[in-house]
């Protein structure tokens, strides 16, 4: 018999659709674990307890839902269980599966995320497989870690790391680790491993890699986006402490001034600096060759966060500036690969 700790927070999963409006609805949350009961093979073989500490849809979750959701697993004694299912709306899962990863790098039994891309009383969601398949990774794999069960339409289940989990395709609900690349994958009740290097390296972590950390996100991050003709000179930098600034697939960003300074990253880097506020660069692979843009910001200081998913770079980010006081201290914890977050 598997005790499982199932931790409900709404999301789609956890809605129903009436009268043309989706939102989340207090039953809807428990009827996955009745869906369950009636469809799952080894339902006699495992234990629920419930809980829901939160209820929102996840495009409204800010990080101090975190802290209450942290919170709220840590008050259950996590080790008392053989695993820990959260059920979660996809607008912020790759954030949560984040936030979640790095705080709880050292949880000694696997905590799963779930999801689904319809409400769960219809036909086209996928909810329920993605629970099923969370319940048999606890069962047959039982690996530590955070994890993300997801089948897109049409597909097989895909498990991945809660690290390195990117956010679902532009008009879709699918879902996909950075590079491709997912954990392992489920198939007619079996799992296969993606990745067997990758596999090894999640039963060989452990409390030698453990820090003691806070779950003290900091809300002093600015996270900006490039696009075509974006103007620096509209943002206000009082109340923040650092900046991550995303990058084109190529991990660069316009370091011209040719249309003008208020268009160029390296202008707006040196207000930083002038502002004693750092400016950090993802995603990008870190290679022998860099074009040209790149080596400009980062010779203007600003600091790369290589070989690491924007939404794994942000919420790390959070998290080291809600911990540590110092660059030195802010650095090591980005540069140490601490929930398999660092891509080769």
């Amino acid at each position: 018999m598997k005790n499982i700790l199932v931790v409900f927070t709404g999301g789609t999963i956890g809605s129903a659709a009436s009268e043309g409006t989706i939102d989340t609805a207090g039953a809807a949350s428990f009827k996955l674990i009745r869906q369950f009961q009636a469809h799952g093979e080894n339902h006699q073989h495992v234990r629920f307890t419930p809980i829901e500490p939160l209820r929102l849809l996840s495009e409204n979750l800010a990080p101090a839902a975190w802290q209450t959701l942290i919170a709220a697993i840590e008050a259950r004694q996590p080790s008392r269980y053989d695993g820990i299912i959260i059920t979660h709306g996809t607008d912020t899962l790759a954030y949560t599966a984040a936030a979640l990863s790095f705080y709880f790098h050292a949880l000694g039994i696997p905590l799963l995320l779930v999801s689904s891309d319809y409400p769960l009383d219809d036909a086209k969601a996928n909810g329920l497989d993605n629970f099923m398949c969370a319940v048999e990774f606890i069962r047959q794999q039982g690996l530590a870690g955070v994890f993300v069960p997801y089948r897109n339409q049409g597909q097989v289940t895909d498990v991945h790391r809660g690290s390195r989990l990117a956010c679902s395709l532009q008009l879709s609900g699918d879902f996909f680790s950075v590079r491709g690349k997912s954990f392992m994958r489920y198939e007619n009740g079996r799992f296969s491993a993606v990745d067997s290097l990758d596999k090894e390296c999640s039963l060989t972590a452990g409390g030698d890699k453990a820090l003691s950390l806070k779950a003290n996100f900091s809300e002093r991050i600015l996270m900006i986006k490039p696009y075509p003709g974006l103007n620096y000179a509209h943002f206000n930098l009082d109340g923040v402490d650092a900046v991550l600034h995303d990058l084109y697939h190529s991990g660069t960003a316009c370091a011209s001034a040719q249309w003008g300074e208020n268009y160029s990253l390296v202008e707006f880097i040196k207000r930083c600096r002038e502002r004693h506020i750092k400016v950090y660069l993802a995603p990008s692979i870190k290679s022998a060759d860099a074009y040209q843009s790149t080596r400009a910001l980062i010779g203007q200081g600003a600091e790369m966060i290589w070989n690491m998913s924007i939404e794994a770079a942000y919420v790390k980010l959070m998290l080291a500036y809600g911990n540590f006081g110092d660059t030195l201290s802010i650095m090591a914890f980005i540069d140490r690969d601490i929930a398999g977050e660092h891509l080769a």
